[in-house]
Parts: structure tokens; sequence; C-alpha cells
């Protein structure tokens, strides 16, 4: 048991149960991972219903965590690169049943030429890592990445199955992205949403907003990713497979959309209210149903090669079909990042949520801290 912080924030007496969850993370969550810091949002037809925030962004300082500390979310952004995808597949960009290798050539060697970019974002083209050992700064050089990717036979029958790719998809989409649009996606991310409907989200974050980052606690344990093999080591475990050797510094500064996001719990909340909303922010139509529906479908379901269990895949984003993570929807949509921070939309109810935190925990997706505390919002829906 630890004591309770102060908790921040909004909460209808309507959706007590969330506050009281979020309370009970603090001081007895399961798996004994008591919270540090963390912020959970719920959001209806995009409005902001519950938004809770407490503890301490960095316990040695004793900075108090606050509603303008950043978290990094590390996987938790891929929701956000899947929005930016499917952003210029409105404006007529892309196609999602293009290929890739119509729009960058050089990733149509060593027989990738007819993978479409719904298979790269639905994981399935073979590329959750490098094949053989890497120096983790090449993470650093885009470029480098890139030649070495697009040069990289698949690891298994591309559009066979689905291997979750940690780092690799945020390259290769954010490529495929830049290409058709002429921007990166984190200067796409800046102009087009967190500018126009101030959300403090970011993709490569400016050294001036570094102060604000929230200090994260590494898990105490290793996921369990189930019976290694080459494919498993190559996303998670053999040299190279993460970035490293650069400090922190450049690495939150490095636009990698598949892993660096930093935000607050409130605006990918908000950001996901686009799905939520069927294609709607802040009143506005960004998205058509139709895109909503390209977005949101089923493209792939069965056991992952990389993940320990069987995933429904939609465009960039987990399907809640068999996970059961995010509430009682299966056709709810979302993502989590190493550690525990998840985010998600569920067209059905018009509800949008993220939750982020800094004590991590060994679960690669659900962790249990999050699923406590959507499942008391539902509760009270």
């Amino acid at each position: 048991m630890s004591d309770l912080p102060d908790i921040s924030g909004v909460c209808p007496p309507r959706f007590a149960a969330v506050k009281d969850a979020f309370a009970a993370n603090f001081t007895d969550a399961p798996d004994g991972l008591n919270e540090q810091a963390a912020r959970v949002t719920f959001c209806v037809e995009g409005e902001v219903v519950v938004d809770l925030w407490a503890g301490q962004a960095d316990p040695r300082e004793n900075t108090p965590f606050t509603d303008k500390t950043l978290t990094p979310v590390f996987s938790t952004g891929k929701a956000v690169m899947a929005l930016l995808i499917a952003a210029a597949v409105e404006r007529g960009q892309l196609s999602y049943d293009q290929t890739v290798a119509g729009l960058w050539p050089d990733y149509g060697q060593a027989g990738k030429e007819a993978i479409t970019v719904a298979q790269l974002m639905s994981h399935q083209d073979g590329l959750p890592g490098f094949d053989t050992p890497e120096d983790p700064a090449i993470w650093f050089d885009r470029q480098a990445v890139l030649a070495r990717l697009a040069a990289q036979a698949p690891m298994w029958p591309p559009g066979t199955a689905s291997g979750y790719h940690p780092i690799t998809i945020g390259y290769l989409a954010g490529h495929v992205f830049e290409l058709a649009d002429g921007r990166s996606m984190g200067t796409a991310l800046r102009e087009d949403f967190a500018t126009k409907y101030d959300l403090d989200l970011w993709i490569g974050l400016p050294e001036a907003e570094h102060d604000r980052v929230a200090a994260i606690r590494k898990p105490s344990a290793p996921p369990n990713l189930g019976t290694l093999d080459p494919i498993k080591s190559a996303a998670f475990i053999s040299k190279g497979a993460a970035p490293g050797g650069r400090g922190s510094t450049e690495w939150r500064t490095t636009e990698i959309p598949s892993a660096n996001l930093h935000g607050t719990a409130r605006d990918l909340a908000r950001i996901m209210s686009l799905v939520a909303n069927r294609g709607v922010l802040h009143g506005r139509r960004i998205l058509s149903p139709e895109v909503v529906g390209q977005l949101t479908r089923e493209r792939i379901h069965g056991p992952d090669k990389v993940l320990p269990y069987d995933i429904s895949w939609a465009t960039g984003v987990m399907r809640n079909a068999g996970l059961n993570i995010f509430g009682p929807n299966p056709d709810t949509v979302g993502h989590c990042g190493w550690g525990g921070s998840c985010v998600f939309a569920d067209p059905k109810t018009k509800v949008s949520g993220a939750y982020v935190m800094t004590r991590q925990s060994p679960h690669l997706i659900g962790d249990p801290r999050a699923v406590r505390l959507i499942d008391a919002f539902y509760s009270g829906l």
C-alpha cells in the first residue's frame, strides 16, 4: 500500500467508479504496480467528460504531475500514425489498396512488390525488425533504416499473417506518408491537428518542451513474448531491435511515429474522437464515413507472429474483438504502448479514451490498470 496522492481534474458523480478505480491504481493496483503518476481521460462525442491526473512527474525532484505534463506513450502513438495515413487517404493522396512499391519503388525488392498500404499498416509485410544484427544507432539515420528495410526480404509470405512491427512500421508508414503528402508525420500532426485543435501531441518533441516530460520508471520484468524465434527476436530482442546509444534528448527530438509520440491523455482521447464520431472532430468533418470504415475494418485476424495473441488488425490499429481490453464492443479500435498506456475509439457509443502512466508494467497489451479504468467508465455510461 502507498499513500494516495491528491487527484486533480473532473469526474461527474455518474462516473464516480472511474475516480475510485483511478485512486485504487495508486494504492492497490493489479500485480502490485502502484502508480507513480498517471492520467486518464474519456470523451463522449468528442467532449471531455472525465479527466483525472495525480502523482509525481519526477519523484526525485518532487515535481507534481499536472495537466501540462507530457508523457512518452511509445506504441500508443501508432493510433495517431494510423489517423495521419487515413487523412492522406481522405485527401486522395493515398489509397489503402495501392501497392507501396508504386509510390516507393525501392521497397519492391525481394518479393515485396505486391504489398499494399493496407497490408503494410496491418503488419503483414514481414518486416518486424532487421533480419541480422544492427548498430542500435542506425535508427537515428532515417535514410539508412529505409534503405535497409527496402532491400530486406519478408520474414514470412506477405499477406498470410500479421507480425507486429514495434519500430519499423513508423519508418515505413512515415516514408509512405511523406512521399504522398510532402511533409513528415510530425509536421502534419502539428499543422493539421495540434495547432488547429489545441492538441498537445508531438511526434518529434522540440528540446524546448523536454522539461515538461515525466520521468518513466521502466518495468522490473521483461514482457512475455512466448516461445522466441527469429521473427520475435528481430522485433524485440536482437541487437539493434530498438534505438539506442544516443541519449534521451536525441530520442525525443527524432521523429519516430511508431514509438516516441509525447502527449497528454486528454489530447490522445480528443484526437481519437475523430474515429469515435465517425470522422468528425470538434464539429468539423475530417474523414468521410467511408474512410473511417476502411480504417477500422478487419484486415487480418489470427495468431500474430510477434505478439503472443490472436489479433484482429484494422489499418494501423487493433480491433477489440477477442482481446476485450477496450470495453464491451468488439468493433472498438485502439492501440497500446510499452509499459501500459493506451488509446481507443468506440464508434458504437461515440466514446474515446486514453490512459498514460509513468510506472511501466511488463504487459504488452491490456495493462490491467487501464482495463480497470475503462471498465469502470463503461459501467457508468
